[in-house]
C-alpha cells in the first residue's frame, strides 16, 4: 500500500513540476482518484514543502505566479442545507461572513430536505473543490436514523454538523457540530410564564427536526417549576394538518383545561392561529397568552408575538470558523483538538402576545 501511495506522490510531483499548476480536480481525475485522497496527498506534499497549495491549485514551488486563482484567493467550503429559507437564511449568512473575511468562498448546496440528496449534493461540492462541509442534513428528527449517517462517515472532507446532533451511540456523534440549544429556549418560554403568574401551559409545535429539543425542554420545565400537566400537550402539528384542528385543541384547552398561555412553533403558525382563536372567543393576550418560537416574523404579526429567538448568524458564524480552524489544522500537519459539540441559547424577546412588555432574567 505504502509502495502505491508513494507512486501516486511522485506522479504528482512529476505533472506539477511539467505543468507549474494544475487543478486539484483536474489533477485527480488525471490519476484516477477521487479529490479527497488527491488534496491529502498535497496537504502532505505542501507539508514537505515539494509543492505549493494554492485556491484550488496545486503548484510547483517558484511558480505561484502562474497559478489559476479565483478572485477570493482562499479556501473552497460547501454548505449544504435543507432549504433557505427560515432558520438557514440567517445561519447561511453568518457562515458566508466568516469564510468571505478569510478570503475564501462559501459554496451552497440545498437538498429540499430529500434525504438521498445530502450524498449528491456533497460529492458535487467536493469535486468541484470544496475542502471541508458545513452540513445541515435532512435527518426528519434532528438525528440520524436507519443509517442516514453513513454517507457523512465515508466522508473523507473535514465536516461539521449544523443545527443537528446525533445520538451518543451513533458513529455520527464523533463529528464536531454547532447548534441551538432549543430545549433551553422553551424552557425560556414556559419560565417567563410562570413569571408571569401562569400555572397551566399549552405546546403546539411543528413535526420535524426540532420538535424533541423544544418537547424535551417544555415538558422538563413544566415539571420543574411545578406548573400543571396538560393533556395532550405538546400537540404536535403535523405537515398538512389544517390549522382548525389545532385552533380546537387551544380552545378545548383553554376551556376544559384552564389553560392560560402557549408556546407555539413557529412564528407562521402562531400568525395563523390567533384569528383562529379570536374567532371561536379567545382573545391574545387576554384569555390566552402566546409565545412563538423562531422570531423570523413575529414581531410583524398583527398582535406582535413575544418570540424565542435562535442565534442563527452566530451559529453559521461559529460552524464555519471551527471548520476552518479543522482545515489548518490538516493542511499544518497538526494534532486536531478534541472534537466539539457547541450548543447556543436563544433568548426570549418580549413583545404584546404573552401579555407582559416588561423584560425579565434572560430576555431582549
Amino acid at each position: 500500500m505504502r509502495h502505491h501511495v508513494d507512486h501516486r506522490h511522485d506522479r504528482v510531483l512529476e505533472l506539477v513540476r511539467e505543468r507549474g499548476s494544475i487543478r486539484v480536480t483536474e489533477l485527480a481525475a488525471e490519476l484516477g482518484v477521487s479529490p479527497v485522497t488527491l488534496r491529502r496527498d498535497v496537504d502532505m506534499l505542501a507539508n514537505q514543502g515539494k509543492v505549493q497549495r494554492m485556491h484550488g491549485a496545486v503548484v510547483w514551488p517558484g511558480e505561484a505566479a502562474r497559478a489559476e486563482q479565483p478572485d477570493t484567493g482562499g479556501r473552497v467550503i460547501g454548505m449544504i442545507v435543507p432549504t433557505t429559507r427560515y432558520i438557514f437564511g440567517d445561519v447561511v449568512s453568518g457562515a458566508r461572513r466568516v469564510v468571505e473575511a478569510q478570503g475564501g468562498r462559501l459554496v451552497l448546496g440545498v437538498s429540499g430536505y430529500v434525504d438521498s440528496e445530502d450524498p449528491v449534493q456533497a460529492e458535487h461540492l467536493l469535486n468541484s473543490g470544496a475542502e471541508g462541509l458545513l452540513v445541515a442534513p435532512s435527518w426528519f428528527v434532528g438525528a440520524p436514523a436507519g443509517g442516514q449517517e453513513e454517507w457523512l462517515m465515508s466522508c473523507e472532507a473535514p465536516t461539521v454538523l449544523v443545527e443537528r446532533t446525533a445520538q451518543a451511540a451513533n458513529p455520527a456523534a464523533l463529528l464536531d457540530r454547532v447548534r441551538t440549544d432549543r430545549a433551553h429556549g422553551a424552557a425560556l418560554a414556559v419560565s417567563h410564564f410562570a413569571s408571569l403568574g401562569h400555572r397551566s401551559v399549552a405546546a403546539v409545535l411543528q413535526e420535524g427536526p426540532h420538535a424533541a429539543g423544544i418537547t424535551s425542554g417544555y415538558l422538563d420545565s413544566v415539571r420543574s417549576l411545578g406548573l400543571e400537566t396538560v393533556p395532550g400537550s405538546p400537540c404536535v402539528r403535523m405537515s398538512g394538518q389544517e390549522y382548525d384542528e389545532v385552533a380546537e385543541y387551544l380552545v378545548e384547552a383553554v376551556g376544559r383545561h384552564g389553560v392560560t398561555a402557549a408556546l407555539v412553533h413557529s412564528d407562521e403558525d402562531a400568525i395563523v392561529l390567533v384569528p383562529r382563536l379570536q374567532a371561536r372567543g379567545i382573545a391574545v393576550p387576554e384569555d390566552l397568552a402566546l409565545i412563538a418560537y423562531e422570531d423570523e416574523v413575529a414581531n410583524l404579526a398583527d398582535v406582535p408575538l413575544t418570540a424565542v429567538a435562535p442565534p442563527k448568524q452566530a451559529v453559521g458564524e461559529l460552524a464555519a470558523k471551527l471548520l476552518l480552524q479543522r482545515l489548518a489544522e490538516r493542511s499544518a500537519g497538526r494534532e486536531p483538538e478534541p472534537r466539539q459539540h457547541v450548543d447556543l441559547l436563544p433568548k426570549l424577546r418580549v413583545r404584546a402576545s404573552c401579555g407582559a412588555l416588561r423584560a425579565s432574567s434572560g430576555t431582549e
